[in-house]
């Protein structure tokens, strides 16, 4: 009687553990759209150095299938969030969350995954230099050691995020079906380098900059001048902007700047960029050959920020399919031409 009873009670026991564990907040799915955390404790990098308290911020929208088969990456573009891919989700947009689950995932640096400007530990001009491959490095460690992927239906990621997704497809080949890189790059030519190193000279020659060891943020208007400049073309700024807008606007880089991204971030991101390569500085042809995913190319033609050419070079070597946008928006071309854009990249998501 006394056996039967204890059987009874490690019975009940167990019940309430299993109970405890199924309502436990850490198994509750968080809303789509939500900001989550994800610890990886001590990143790696390429140059022998190491994050301490690494980890990387993600959002989530949809539902993982039970074949975990639906999966979508999307890391972040230069300077921005997790919270901005929103703008690319919904049934008529990107990605329709009714079919896939997709994982937004903040790039290293974005001031919301580890960054220069949040590390408590490395903070500022005492955070390592990363690389795009250790951000990709990261976010695979995301990927399988937080959400506990095996594979991944798609990487998908515009500008700094389509260079990301170059890294990943060479990197990562079996760990996808799909990547689908936008007005990204596998490498950069000389005119992009010119233009992030010109970014990176006019942050650090800022007196507001103080070598990167500000108390407050400094607002960077050469910065910005730059950066504008290249988003577009002269004959969509020209037409978008009048002159009286530009005045507007001029005086908005000196009362605003880049804020709210932190100016070491800024150049963190930046310096990543400079040294993207997915061959490392060797032939194309050895990095194409890792490949493995069916591949959509979606390139800008007048973009001034992210040359095209060595994106539409490695496309057959990867036998991609290639989207390319002919719009005066330059880099801006993927929301000038949403109409073109988002239907495409739906179906090839689709397999349609």
């Amino acid at each position: 009687m006394r056996k039967a009873a204890l059987r009874s009670r490690l019975a009940q026991v167990q019940l309430v553990l299993i109970a405890a564990v199924s309502f436990s907040p850490a198994c509750i799915r968080a809303a789509d759209g939500d900001q989550q955390i994800g610890q990886l404790h001590t990143c790696k990098l390429a140059n022998k150095r190491q994050i301490e308290d690494c980890f990387l911020g993600y959002r989530t929208w949809g539902t993982l299938n039970a074949q975990q088969s639906n999966a979508v990456l999307f890391p972040t573009w230069f300077s921005g969030n997790s919270a901005n891919i929103a703008n690319f989700v919904g049934a008529d947009k990107m990605i329709d969350p009714t079919k896939f689950f997709l994982i937004a995932v903040d790039a290293l640096g974005d001031g919301v995954s580890s960054s220069p400007s949040n590390s408590s530990d490395q903070h500022g001009t005492h955070f390592p230099a990363f690389t795009i491959a250790d951000m990709v490095n990261a976010e695979y460690r995301l990927a399988t050691e937080v959400l506990h992927l095996k594979h991944l239906h798609a990487v998908m990621g515009i500008s700094m995020g389509g260079m990301q997704i170059f890294e990943w497809m060479v990197r990562y080949p079996a760990f996808m079906d799909v990547a689908i890189p936008i007005v990204g790059s596998p490498r950069l030519t000389s005119y992009d380098l010119l233009l992030w190193q010109a970014e990176v000279e006019a942050a650090q020659d800022d007196p507001m900059f103080q070598g990167g060891n500000y108390g407050e943020r400094p607002k960077l208007p050469l910065v910005e001048f730059i950066h504008t400049m290249n988003l577009s073309t002269p004959a969509h700024y020209a037409r978008t902007v009048s002159r009286d807008g530009y005045e507007q606007e001029q005086q908005g880089y000196y009362t605003k700047g880049i804020l709210p991204f932190d100016a070491n971030d800024w150049v963190a991101q930046l310096g990543a960029m400079i040294h993207h390569d997915v061959a490392n500085e060797g032939s194309m042809e050895p990095a194409a050959k890792k490949v493995k995913a069916k591949v959509l190319i979606v390139v800008a033609a007048q973009d001034h920020m992210v040359n095209p050419h060595p994106a539409l070079d490695f496309a057959p070597l990867v036998h991609a399919q290639t989207l390319v946008l002919e719009s005066d928006c330059g880099h801006r071309a993927v929301g000038c031409e949403s109409a073109r854009v988002f239907p495409a990249v739906k179906a090839f998501l689709e397999g349609q």
